[in-house]
This record gives C-alpha cells, structure tokens and sequence, in this order.
C-alpha cells in the first residue's frame, strides 16, 4: 500500500495490475511502476557502481586527456538534463504552491533523484577525462539502462496522448521528450571514442595496438581488430602488419613480477626450513654462541633433510596472475546463470504453444527475450575467454623468462641434470600446457555449479526421479578420476621420452659434421627411432584410455537422461512424459552434458599441468651460482690482481675436489703462463677465477672487470662486428687496432659483407682458428682489467700465433697493461712472461719466473729441454709479425654460405700486415652489401590455404581404409543420436488414455537400444581415429628424420638448430596429440550441425527461408577469419623458432656470458624475443573472439528464427516437435562457433604436418649406399689416393676455391698438408670424404672413383680425425663404438694406445662412463684422444688427421704422433698441420696457397728449395 500512497494521494494509481500487463492483448505498466521503478534502476545502477569504479580509477591513471569536442558534448548535453530534471522538480513545488493540486511525494522525490544522478554522471565524465578513459563502459551502460526504461515510458506516453488527450500534462510531456531527446544524444556519445591521452604509449609508439583506444563497444564486440582482419582477407599478413603489444603483456612488465614473487616464496622456504633445522628448545645458554658460529656450515650439511619445504611455485603464479583473473571468475557467474535462461524459456514456449489462449505477443515476447539472453551470453562468455588467454599469454611470457634467467646462473652440477633438451622443452611444450589450462581452470568451480543449478531445475520438472540420474553421475565420477591418473603416469612417461628425445636430436645437430664424416648417421637413426618407438607406446596406451573416456562422455549424459526417464515412466504409470518435461529435461541434461564432459577433460588437464608445474619448480629451485665463489674489489684496492689463498675447488659439491691447495698470488699487469698435461685442470683453474666452480675452501679475489676467452670458441649467429662488439658501443679507431691485432683485417677483407657478414650458428663458416681470433677480438674490445685466456693460440698457425702474442698478449702487446692468464701449449712464448704457474692432479706443482725454474731443474725444465728444440723461434730473420698474409681465404668448413666473391688478391706472403691508416678507412669505406653476407635462413611462414596435399599426405600416412571407417562409424554414432531424440519426441505425443501412455514401456526400450548402440560406434570410432592419428605421427616422424640426415651439410649451415629443434618437439607434438583430437572434435561439431538443421527443417520448414542465407552469412565470416587466422598461427610458429635459437646459443654460451657481466643485454634480446612472439599470438586470440561473437550471433539469430517460425505455426505443430526443434536450435550456437573454431584449428595446426613435410623436398646428399656398385669388402686395400684435375666450389654460383689439384699419393705414405690459414686444406679433406661433391676432376682411391661409391662405403672406409673433438652424450662406449662392432678387448687396446686407459680405469663406470653433452665433463684434450682411439678402433687404410694435436700440450702431442707413426705403420696419412714439427719426418709435404697445390715434395727438398715451405718452416725455427 505505501507505494501507492507514494504514487498518488487518492489510492487511483496502483503499482502493479496484472490485467493491464500480461492477461492482454496491448499490455502497458501502470503509471506508478513507471515514476517509480523506471527512473530509479538506471539511478541505483551508477549510485553502486560509481564508488567501486572511483576507487578503481584513483589506482588507475592512463594519463590526462585534453577538453576536446566530444567532452564539451558530453558535459553540455550532461547538465542540460540535470536541469530537465531540476525544471520537473521546481514544476512540482510551483503546482504546490500554486494550489492547482498537490502532486504526489513520487513526482517530487523521482525527478530530485534523478537530477543527482545526471550530475553524477556529468562529474564522472569530467573524472574519467583526467584519469586518461577514452571511452567508458560504465557509463555507457548506464545511459542504455536509462533509454530503454524511458523507452518504455514513451511508449506509454504515446499511447496514453492517443487514447485519453484530455488527461495529458503538458510541462511534464514536453519536458519527458526533451528528456528522452537528450537521453538518446548521451547514449550515442558515449558509444564515441575520446581522443588519447597525452605522452601514452599509442602517441609514441608506430604501431599501436588500437585496443586502449577502442571504444566501449568496439571492445566487447572485438570489432577493433576488424581493420587487421580486412587486410588479412585482402593479401596474406607479414609482420609489418602486427601491432605493438599492450604495455602489460610485455615481458619486461610481466616476468619481473612473478621472479619477485618466486624469490620471496624461496627466502619463505628457506626461513622455514632453518626453523626446522635449528630447535631453540634444544640449545642451551652456554652452547648458543658456539652454535651460532656453526650455523652457517649445518645449514649446508641439512640441505639435503627430508624435511626442507619446497617453496611453492604454484602459489607464486596466483598472487602473480590471480587479481587479473579473478574478472574471469566474474564474467563465467553471470554466464553460468544465463545458460539456463535457454530452458526456461522452451519451457516458456512450450507451454505457450499447449495453450491456444494465450495472446500471441507472450509467444514474441519469449522469442525476443530468447534472443537477447543468448546475446548478452555470448559477449560475456567471449569477454571470459579473452581474459582467460590474456591470463594464459602473460603466464607463458612470465614462464620463458623466468626459465631463461635461471638457466643464466645454474652451476655445472644444475646444468648436468637439466639438459640443453629439457629446458628446452620447459619452454615450449610445459608453457603451452599451462596456457591451455587457464581457459578451463574455471570449470573445478564452475562445473559443479552448473550441475547443481541443472539438478535444482530438474527436480522442478521431474521431481525425485531425477536422483537416479544423479546416482548415474556418482558411478561416472570413479571411471573419469581412475582414467586420469592412469593419464598423468601415461604424461609423465611420455614427456621423459620426448626431453632425451630432443636432447638427442639437439646434439644431433649440433655434430652432424662428425655423424656425416663417421658415417654414423644410421646408428643415431635408430638411436632416435627407439625412443620415438617407446614414446609412441605410452601414446598408444592413452589412446585406449581416450577411447573408454570418450565412450564414457558420450553415454553419461545419455544414460543419466535415460535412467531419470525409466524411473519416472514406471514409479507410477500416471507419470506422463509430455513435451514440456521431456523437452526442458533434454535441454537440461544437454547443459549438463558440458560440465560432465568438460570435468574430467579439465583434470586431466590439471595433472598434466602439475607435472608441468613440478618440472619448473624443480628447475626453479636448482642450485645457482654463489655469488661469494670470487670476491671482486674495485680496481683500486690493492695491488695483487688475482689472489687464491687456500684454495679448494670442486665442480659439484657432491664430487671431489678438482683444484686443491692453491695458493696464487697475481700482481697487476702481469703476464702469466699456466702450463701442464691434458687434464692437469689448467681450464678448470680459470673457470675457479671466473666463479664457475663450486669453492669448497679458501678465498678467491680478482680485481676488477674479467674478460674471458674459452678453448672451444663461443659465436653468436650475428654479424661478425656484433660478435666483436659484443653489446659495446662501437669506437672506430679502437676497433680498427683490435681488429689489425688479432690478425682479422684479412679475413674481413675477403668476406662478402666485410664485418656485416652473418657468422652461422656456432661459427659454422669461420674456420677453427678464424673463431678463436674473433673470440679474442671480443675479449680485447670490451677493454677489461684481467684477461683469462684459456688457449686461444691452439687453433692458428705458428707465425699467427706468434703475431697475436706479439701484438696483443705479450708484454709489448694491446694488453701490455692488464694482468693475463694465458693457458697454453705454446713453449716458445714461455720466456716472455713474468710468472709461469706449472699443473698436475688439479695442483701447481711449480711456480716461478722462467729463469727460476730452468734454474731449479724441476719438471718443468726438463719438459723445455726436451722440446724446446723443435719450438725454438728463429728470431733473427723478418719480424714474425710482417709475415702474416694480407688475405686469408675463409677457412672452409663445407659451407653453401662460402661469400660470391671471395677472391683473393695475389699478395706475396711477405706482404705487410700493417695497413697504413689510409687503406683501413678505404676498406671500411667500400660499399657493403649485407644481403650477400646473410647465411641463415629463418623459419619463412608459408602463406595462402594449406595444400590439399597436406591433407592427403595426413590421410595417407594414417590409412586410407582406416580413415573412410572412422568416418563410417561416426556417421553411424550421429545418426543413431539423432533418431533417439526424434524416437523421443513421437513419445511424448503419444496419446494419454486414462491418464497415462500405454506404449510407454517399448518406447523407453528402443531409446536405451539406439542410447547404447550410439555409444559403443564411437568408442570403436574414437579408438580408430587415435590409432589412425599415432600411426601417422610414426610415418611423419621417420620421414622427417630421414630426410634431414639425408641432407647435405650445407643445409645444416643455413638453418638454425632451433628450426630444426622446433620441428621435432612442438611440431611433432602438435601431430603426436592436438591434431587427432582436434579431428575428432571437428567431424562432431560438423555432424552435430547438420543434424541440428535437419531437425529444425523437419520442424519448422519456414526456416528454409533464413538458413540459407545465415549459412552464407556463417560462411563468409568463416573463410573471412580463417585468411587471417591461419597466417597469424603462422607468422607465430616461425617467430616462435627464434626464442629457442638464443636461448639453446645462450646456454652453450653462459660462461662466456657472466665472465663479461652481459647477462642483462642477454636477457633483455630473448624478452625482445618472446614479445615478438606474443606480438602474433595476441591478435590471433583476438581473432578467435572477433570470430566466436559473430557466429554466435549467427546462430542466435537461427535460434529465434526457429522459435519465431514455431510460434507463427503454432496451430498445426505438435509440442513434442516444437520442442525437439527449439531444444536442437539451443545448441546449435555451440555447435557452430565450436565447428568453426575447429575448423579454423583443423587448418592452422595441419600446418604442423605442412612444416615436418617441408624437408622432404630439400636437396639430399648422394646415396649412402649405391645399388649398383659396391665396392670389395677389403677396400681400398692399399690405400693410393689420386687427385685428377680436381676442383671444389661451395655453391654453383662461387668461384672455385680449390683448383687444378692434380696428385698422386702412394698408399703407406704419410702426408702434411700445410699452408696459410684459408688455403684449402680443410676443404681438401672434405672433398675427400664428399661432404662437399667436386666441381670438377676426380678423386681416385686405389683406382676407383669415389663419386661412384655410396657415401657411407666411402666414409667408413677412409678416418678423420676432425678439428673439433666432439661427443655426444652417452657411455665413453658409445662414443667409440656407436654399432656395437668391437669387442671390449679391442676398445681398451684403443683406449691403452691413444694413451688414455689410465684415466678411463680411474673412472668408477669405466666404460660404462656417461658423457655430458658435447663431451663437456671431459678436458678438450681427452676428447681429441678419444678421437684418436675411434681412428685406432677402425683402422682404416686411409687417416686424415685435421689439425688433429692443437688442443693438446708438446708431451701429448708427441705420444700422438708415436702412435701414429706405429700403428699406422702401413697405412696412408694424410696430416694438416699446424705444427710443423710433427711432419718433418714425412714421407712428403704438400704446400696449397689460394686452393692451388704450390710445392709437393718431400720436407727436405722443399727446404732446399727455399719456396713457401721455406718460409713457413723458418718463421717456427725449424730451418
């Protein structure tokens, strides 16, 4: 009664009158449920929501936005209807006071509030333009609130003038449509975008993200990315097209946040764990002191307590990414809600269509409802789901960073048990795991609540029948928990498979030079193969599960509806199963059916993800580098450079110590020498300077900046300046006195691009001792205090060795002021330094200058006296320096990428290394061409359609006979779904006699036959799909792995590893496990479509008129999004290659890395990386949005048509099929954006089978082994090597670098191969072993032209002793002996030969040792040994020992050669030789000068001949 009284003083103006609102045919709200309730939601709406969105925006500035035209508009029109409101109110007091009346308190209080409330909104406005809101959504939705409630009041108004004109006010009518006027201008300017703020991002940035600035609207209907998508239609996208990412998904914002939130939840475990450790009760005054002195030392002893608390990683990444999140959880409420509104109103409809007195506006009245809950759904439900990707796009950035800077500061104990192949995987396939998790993670809360609701409603229509349904569920729960553990074992087996299967492929690549130059290729092959074979078991496995969990999805929901109609029908035989019941139940459980299916789907997904998380937090919580290993003082300090005081350093706490009782004392600009035998731990004494070592006793300080130069180079694939550079600002003059020094200006004169040339990965196209140069030319630019140089002489000959001494190590050097450690072989350079530091076992065995210890006739002097007769340099003859060549040819390492024009100029040997000023600065003012210097080709992004091919290839690899079953029994599946809902629909129009449905028994019988049978075709189909998916993969995987060893090192030389590496783990996983599955879902949705349209065809043949053209309108959108869609997915895939790239350089680089403190520039290039990558993803997430709000609006659209038609032809439809239609159109809308999602999936994840194909089409090697001719088993039996005219270029388009070679080796004779670095001789040898083919001529071994043998016949029949040692990880066995062909007798005599049986014996595994990868555990030394023993294993008739001895010292070097000229008494050798010494007593020497053979005799001749020979053998003191 009071809101009457409110309304009007007399009781004449009720709130609420049925008669007028429903139970007519023109229904109307009465005049006080308009002044009340229609202007005061939108009021209550903005006065509870405006305090939560100030709050917001005081935390939330995006900058200031200047008054512009639009908020003037906005202002003026605001408070033009704050005074609207104002003239109501004072016409109310002026009717009061005017004593025509006294209106009603409701026109006073009404008016009064909704005056405030436009000021509000005005004020608000003036707010969000100071806090930088572009366009609000918070007030857009007030101002369409506000209209559509005024909307009905004018309605009324018209009507009301229409039919009762006298009673009309006329102030309060003019006033109301000035109102409404300026309502409808509001709400139109607030769908207006503002101008951006001042100094944001999109001003500054060329390619902004048009989002920020979109606007309200425009944001939740997508329609922003439109102008991507246009151009995405029109011509393929490229990567100009991609828009800058938002500032809070960008790396640099993202993973800071969660490494912060890491790292305290690991100082949270710590501080727990030594509450653990240490229990106060226990100690007593007296002890408290002395424990405390201990503490530290027992904190390390308990590290490894059952007790220590793991910190959780988990709980990390919810305070990271939760509060964003949490909109999520918002957004999937209100939808789970409005997801019932579908039922409700068929239930609605049906009851309308039951009965024929209704007034038809009801029937139109629920279609238009019907429509706009299902659009409100789908924007909140794509709102939803844009946040879930955001969410999961910000945790992989946060992930991959976080791994990245971890794997920066792991010790070597870390990196052992986290291979190069793991981390890897950490990255790709773990990420991905835990993106594809975020978008359902919602569902453990949301599934249970939707089943509750469903459950809630059906009790409504069923009654208690519906708990034998819900006993069925209970029955489910078991089977699905049961599967998905058995999924998790299945998971974690399956990913142990894939790491060591990438760590094999990884090393792989990384030696396929020595896999090809062993011939070696098949034995990795089936090394590969086997555990691809284990992998495909455990998938195998999880098929079979998949198939039992998709039969139990597929009958649960069916049973449950089922089990609930059987116990309703025969409790009691009144029951009658009408439409209205069967109907709504139908729709309910088909609302069920989600939750159910997506539950265990959602677990299992969790177990995956929490092997994931496991995975991470293990390699998160590895142990790190100490900071305290070496104490670094500011220059300053005092004046010993390196000081070790007591010293004792291990490479694991777990092991021995490696270094012991050192004690070193180093002064400032000092030249220091370390000496020893391989394995004395002369690297292992740097890597203890350079923190690297684990410091097990002792104190270690080194005075200012380090700069480090590792034995084995390490080399950016970049330019070959950004490798000198090294992140350093570029000083011309400086970097032209580097450049002179370490002998480089050559090299640069005869690359293509100069110093722009790209340098491949790993330094493929830069020789052995180019690498070591440009390794010390990084070291000497960065201009650092200390210079650790582990060897870098070993890999250049004598007299540029002796150059590089002169000019930057030694005392009158470029580093004559700093203070170096030089690790070296190099006896001659001994005498020149201030301090030598002799090793042996780990320990300095002497130490002293080099008088003071020839002076104590020790070991050390000894070693001189035996050698230094051999190394004695000539110093009386031309300065060494001057003798350089002015232009070495590239070192050939059988590259395609050999420069177009690499020439050299015919400068005599002597020619001057000085370059006068002049001629440096022309050089460098040449133009250069960078496109020549390029060598790596990058992934390219296929564009257009995918290939038909492709998918025949897909098909074809699964079976052809399997595929056309699969598609049989799926046809059979939905057939018989279909006909069971239709069976069920002629049910409930049977006829009631006597108040019940006599036939109702055979009924029920038949829908559980047609339920069942549906779900035993497609477990049978499900399982066929599967198998058919695994046995493509094996194909695919077998093919591409063929292929790609069948390739030619030049292929190796052009794409990077981590293309490669990509194609075998995400794309092979792509094909193992998303591509069958995304089949299988897309055959359902296409089925489920078509029979969703036959259904309501067959119901309501009037929809004929509109389907066709929404199936236009559906599928120009479709193929519309699909243009840009599926080239996102690509551009993504190939910016994705590059993050793994760095990151695998990265770690083969991190000592290199910390020694010169770049960590930070190298973190911030792989977060450049990774953004990049996101920089194609986001838009595709977007896409997929874009694309969903349309379709579903495609489908709502059908959806009210079929319920529009029904309720035109209401008279002659039956309720059972009007309901069978309507409840068919409800899931349509499912159903077709899910097809097109898959579809658009089918498309852009078959490119995976697209990129694995790629490879087959690239250029091969010859044949590993010729049909047609094989050569005699004993071959070659004499060993003749004959050159005929024989010449070698890299690519068709380059000129020849080895010409005219005609020769003729006798077998047993034993040949050095000598000449200025760049003058053939590697190439010689890889002509040799066909890694490159000849250009012209022959190559004849005892008679037989190598062309005409099979490579591997050839390559196993000639031994190398390569430059570089490599070995793979896997038993020191293994590595000697990959085929098993030798017994353990013939291995040790090998090992006892190559001088290494004492070593092996002292390891506790022996043979059975396992190798790291790359063979780090081992010094390069006992690697270059354990080369010579493969040699000594396969004795063959022909060994070419490629600069075999340059890592190892004088004594090892000489035991090398003993053996050599022992057990290869009658074998032909073929040396290339730093060294000259060791080819003195050789039987002829062969001088190559520019890949022409210049001298062939024997050493003694050509020193008499006083020709090139001469000169070389002078300049080491040997003539």
């Amino acid at each position: 009664m009071a809101l009457e009284d409110f309304c009007s003083l007399d009781n004449s103006d009720p709130f609420w009158d049925w008669n007028l609102s429903w139970n007519t045919t023109n229904p109307d709200f009465t005049q006080c449920f308009q002044n009340t309730v229609l202007v005061w939601v939108p009021c209550f709406y903005l006065w509870i929501f405006a305090p939560i969105y100030l709050i917001y925006l005081r935390s939330h500035g995006y900058g200031y936005i200047c008054m512009s035209l639009l908020n003037k508009a906005k202002t003026i029109v605001g408070f033009l209807l704050w005074i609207i409101c104002w003239l109501d109110v004072f016409y109310s007091l002026w009717e009061r006071s005017n004593g025509s009346g006294i209106p009603a308190p409701v026109h006073l209080i009404s008016p009064t509030i909704l005056g405030l409330t436009m000021l509000l909104a005005t004020l608000l406005v003036q707010y969000e333009r100071k806090k930088g809101i572009q366009s609000s959504g918070l007030m857009l939705i007030f101002w369409l609130i506000a209209l559509l409630c005024a909307t009905i009041v004018f309605r009324s108004k018209v009507l009301h003038a229409i039919n009762q004109p006298l009673t009309v006010c006329v102030w309060r009518y003019t006033t109301f449509y000035i109102y409404y006027g300026l309502l409808l201008v509001s709400f139109i300017l607030s769908c207006l975008t503002d101008q951006p703020p001042l100094f944001s991002q999109m001003v500054k940035d060329p390619h902004p993200c048009p989002e920020p600035g979109a606007s309200f609207l425009s944001r939740i209907t997508f329609w922003w990315i439109t102008s991507m998508m246009i151009t995405g239609y029109k011509r393929p996208l490229e990567e100009k097209d991609l828009w800058s990412l938002n500032p809070d998904d960008c790396s640099n914002r993202v993973v800071p946040q969660l490494v912060h939130r890491w790292n305290s939840e690991c100082q949270k475990a710590k501080r727990r764990d030594q509450k653990i450790i240490f229990d106060p009760k226990e100690t007593t005054q007296r002890e408290s002191k002395e424990r405390q002195a201990v503490a530290e030392s027992e904190i390390l002893l308990v590290k490894n307590s059952k007790k220590t608390i793991d910190p959780s990683l988990l709980k990390a990444l919810c305070l990271t990414f939760g509060p964003y999140f949490l909109i999520s959880c918002f957004y999937k409420l209100i939808q789970d809600i409005l997801m019932f509104a579908g039922p409700e109103i068929l239930r609605l409809l049906i009851r309308f269509v039951n009965d024929s007195s209704a007034p038809t506006w009801q029937g139109y009245f629920y279609t238009v409802l019907l429509f706009m809950c299902t659009c409100a759904q789908s924007l909140i439900l794509q709102k939803y789901f844009h946040v879930c990707f955001v969410s999961g796009m910000r945790l992989r950035t946060a992930i991959i960073g976080a791994v990245y800077r971890k794997a920066l500061v792991i010790n070597s104990a870390a990196r052992r048990t986290s291979t190069v192949g793991e981390i890897v995987n950490l990255m790709s396939v773990d990420a991905q795991r835990f993106m594809d998790l975020i978008t359902y993670i919602n569902m453990i809360w949301s599934a249970p609540l939707q089943v509750v609701l469903a459950l809630y409603f059906l009790w409504q229509n069923l009654g208690p029948s519906v708990l034998a349904g819900v006993a069925m569920m209970v029955l489910m729960v078991p089977i699905n928990a049961v599967i998905a553990m058995k999924t998790k074992t299945y998971q974690v087996a399956q990913m142990k498979s894939k790491d060591s299967r990438i760590k094999i492929m990884n090393e792989l690549f990384n030696g396929i030079k020595v896999l090809k130059l062993y011939a070696w290729e098949l034995a990795f092959k089936d090394k590969v193969s086997q555990i691809r074979e284990s992998e495909l078991k455990v998938l195998k496995k999880a098929a079979y599960l998949g198939g039992v969990s998709t039969f139990t999805w597929v009958c649960a929901p069916f049973l449950v509806a089922l089990s609930t109609f059987a116990v309703y029908v025969l409790v009691d035989e009144r029951n009658v199963l009408d439409a209205q019941k069967a109907f709504v139940s139908l729709a309910l459980f088909n609302i069920l059916r989600f939750p159910l299916n997506m539950l265990p789907m959602v677990i299992s997904s969790m177990v995956q993800a929490s092997v994931s998380l496991k995975r991470f937090r293990v390699f998160l919580s590895h142990e790190e580098l100490q900071e305290d290993n070496v104490e670094h003082k500011p220059v300053p300090a005092h004046q010993h450079s390196i000081l070790i005081v007591d010293g004792v350093f291990s490479w694991s706490r777990s092991e021995l110590p490696t270094l012991k009782r050192l004690n070193v004392c180093i002064p400032e600009k000092t030249l220091v020498a370390v000496v020893g035998h391989v394995g004395s731990g002369k690297s292992s004494l740097l890597s203890a300077l350079l923190g690297e070592m684990d410091k097990l006793e002792g104190a270690v300080t080194v005075k200012g900046s380090v700069a480090y130069v590792p034995q084995q180079a390490w080399i950016q694939n970049s330019t070959l300046k950004n490798n000198i550079m090294f992140g350093q600002e570029r000083r011309e003059a400086w970097y032209q006195r580097v450049v002179e020094a370490c002998a480089l200006q050559p090299d640069l004169e005869m690359l293509p691009a100069g110093d722009d040339t790209e340098i491949g990965e790993k330094g493929v196209n830069l020789s052995g001792g180019q690498k070591q140069r440009v390794s010390l030319a990084r070291a000497v630019y960065c201009d650092r205090d200390t210079y650790l140089l582990d060897d870098p002489l070993s890999a250049v000959d004598a007299h540029v060795g002796k150059h590089i001494f002169d000019r930057v190590i030694g005392p009158q050097g470029l580093l004559k002021d700093k203070t170096r450690i030089l690790v070296t072989h190099g006896l001659s350079y001994l005498s020149q330094v201030h301090l030598i530091l002799v090793m042996l076992d780990g320990e300095i065995t002497e130490a002293g200058s080099y008088q003071q210890l020839m002076a104590k006739e020790g070991a050390f002097a000894e070693l001189i006296r035996t050698y230094a007769a051999v190394e004695q340099t000539d110093d009386k003859g031309d300065n060494v320096s001057e003798s350089v060549p002015k232009t070495k040819v590239l070192k050939e390492l059988g590259n395609d990428s050999m420069p177009a024009n690499i020439r050299s100029p015919s400068d005599s040997c002597e020619s001057n290394l000085h370059h006068n000023a002049k001629e440096a600065k022309e050089l460098y003012k040449k133009p250069k061409n960078t496109e020549v210097g390029k060598l790596t080709e990058g992934d390219k992004a296929s564009t257009g359609k995918v290939k038909l091919s492709t998918f025949a290839a897909y098909v074809k690899a699964i079976g052809v006979l399997l595929s056309c079953l699969s598609l049989l029994l799926m046809f059979i599946h939905h057939f018989l779904s279909l006909f069971s809902n239709y069976w069920l629909s002629k049910w409930t129009d049977d006829p009631t006699v006597n108040g019940t449905q006599p036939n109702s028994q055979m009924r029920l019988g038949v829908y559980g036959i047609l339920g069942i049978s549906q779900g035993v075709a497609v477990f049978v189909y499900s399982l066929s799909m599967s198998i058919g998916g695994i046995l493509a993969s094996r194909s695919l995987h077998q093919s591409m792995l063929f292929n790609v060893l069948r390739s030619p090192m030049s292929f190796f030389e052009r794409t990077p590893s981590g293309n490669l590496v990509n194609r075998f783990s995400k794309e092979m996983d792509t094909i193992d496990t998303v591509i069958p599955s995304i089949l299988k879902m897309f055959m359902g949705s296409m089925f489920n479509v078509i029979g969703s349209c036959l259904i309501i065809l067959i119901a309501t043949p009037l929809v004929a008129v509109v389907i066709p053209f929404f199936g236009l309108l559906y599928l120009f959108v479709q193929r519309f999004y699909v243009a840009t869609s599926r080239q996102l997915k690509r551009l993504e895939s190939v910016s994705r290659s590059p993050i793994y790239s760095h990151f695998n350089e990265t770690l083969l680089g991190t000592s290199v890395i910390r020694a010169f403190g770049e960590q930070e520039r190298f973190i911030s290039e792989s977060d450049q990386r990774v953004d990049h990558n996101q920089k194609a993803y986001y838009p595709s997430i977007v896409a997929n949005r874009w694309l969903a709000i349309r379709l579903e609006f495609v489908g709502n659209c059908i959806v009210s048509s079929a319920a529009l038609f029904a309720v035109i032809a209401r008279e002659n439809l039956s309720p059972g099929i009007m309901g069978l239609s309507i409840s068919y159109a409800l899931q349509l809308t499912a159903s077709l954006t899910w097809l097109v999602r898959m579809s658009s999936d089918v498309e852009t994840n078959i490119v995976a089978v697209e990129r694995v194909r790629e490879y087959s089409d690239t250029e091969k090697e010859a044949e590993w082994r010729h049909q047609a001719y094989n050569p005699p088993p004993r071959w070659p039996t004499d060993g003749n090597i004959e050159f005929r005219n024989f010449g070698l270029r890299y690519r068709p388009d380059l000129d020849l670098v080895i010409r005219n070679v005609t020769l003729k080796i006798d077998g047993g004779e034993k040949v050095g191969i000598v000449g200025r670095t760049g003058a053939g001789k590697s190439s010689l040898t890889l002509g040799l072993f066909r890694i490159i083919e000849a250009a012209e001529g022959h190559i004849f071994i005892d008679g037989v032209d190598i062309a005409k043998v099979g490579l591997h016949d050839l390559r196993s029949r000639v031994t190398i002793i390569p430059q570089d040692p490599l070995l793979f990880s896997g038993s020191l066995r293994m590595n000697l002996d990959p085929f098993d062909s030798y017994s353990d007798e013939d291995i040790w005599l090998a090992l006892e030969l190559s001088h290494l049986k004492s070593f092996v014996s002292s390891l506790p595994d022996q043979l059975s040792h396992e190798c790291s990868e790359g063979g780090d555990n081992l010094s390069v030394g006992q690697r270059q040994l354990l080369c010579l023993a493969r040699a000594l294993l396969r004795k063959t008739k022909i060994l070419v020992l490629d600069e075999a001895t340059a890592a190892v010292d004088m004594e090892t070097d000489n035991l090398i050669q003993s053996t050599i000229r022992s057990q290869f008494e009658g074998c032909t050798v073929l040396t290339i030789a730093h060294r000259l010494n060791t080819i003195m007593d050789y039987t002829r020497v062969l001088v190559l000068e520019k890949g022409e053979v210049v001298e062939f005799d024997s050493p003694s001749s050509l020193i008499g001949q006083r020709g090139s020979f001469y000169k070389m053998a002078k300049d080491s003191g040997l003539a």
